[in-house]
């Protein structure tokens, strides 16, 4: 009886480690790496101010897609238009509009650099969670800023950002959808290019 006992406990044990090693890690746990090194790039000094624009981008971007699900954003910003486009549209369409957040946020994080991120409250729900965070900047009120993810093919990636109380996703989907009722897909997709056309233009730090 004491042997089985034994081996009982023994198994039970063997299970729980077994079951600790192949849990896969929790939305939080998924995105502190992402946005640390993100935020590293923007405070190297040997990719600052505005000549290296261009290859602090592309770093930043490298790391995000790691830890952002941009197919995902693409499809909820479109809504109903998703369905109704090929497969090259959508395509094209993620890529400009994956260019449109860069902009759009790895902006804002570049007029915070020198930033520390602070992770208030984790909130999970089924396959999706919220990770609450500020933005603390010397000098600087803190930023709040909110990541929603999904837990897809395998592990959690964000698909949308609350920034002081604004969803970047919600924000670009009323925007959308009144030039789509407008101008179509096409009219769309050259809105978008002009946008950012705009943004590479301006001047950031």
């Amino acid at each position: 009886m004491n042997m089985l006992r034994s081996l009982s406990t023994s198994l039970l044990l063997i299970f729980l480690c077994g079951f600790t090693v192949l849990a896969s890690p929790g939305p939080t746990e998924v995105l502190k790496p992402t946005l640390q090194e993100m935020i590293d790039v923007i405070g190297d000094p040997a990719l600052a101010g505005i000549e290296q624009k261009a290859s602090r981008r592309k770093k930043i971007m490298n790391i995000a897609a790691k830890g952002f699900n941009f197919a995902e954003m693409s499809k909820l910003v479109l809504g109903r238009t998703w369905k109704k486009i090929d497969q090259q549209q959508r395509t094209d369409f993620e890529q400009l509009f994956t260019k449109l957040l860069q902009n759009a946020y790895v902006g804002k994080l570049e007029g915070y650099a020198g930033q520390k991120i602070e992770y208030k409250a984790e909130r999970i729900k089924g396959k999706k969670a919220a990770v609450s965070t500020l933005l603390k900047n010397p000098g600087s009120p803190p930023l709040p800023v909110n990541y929603l993810m999904i837990n897809a093919d395998g592990g959690w990636r964000v698909y949308d950002i609350n920034i002081e109380g604004v969803s970047l996703l919600r924000n670009y989907r009323e925007q959308f959808r009144s030039i789509l009722r407008k101008d179509k897909f096409e009219g769309l997709i050259k809105v978008i290019e002009e946008k950012n056309e705009s943004f590479e233009n301006e001047d950031f730090r």
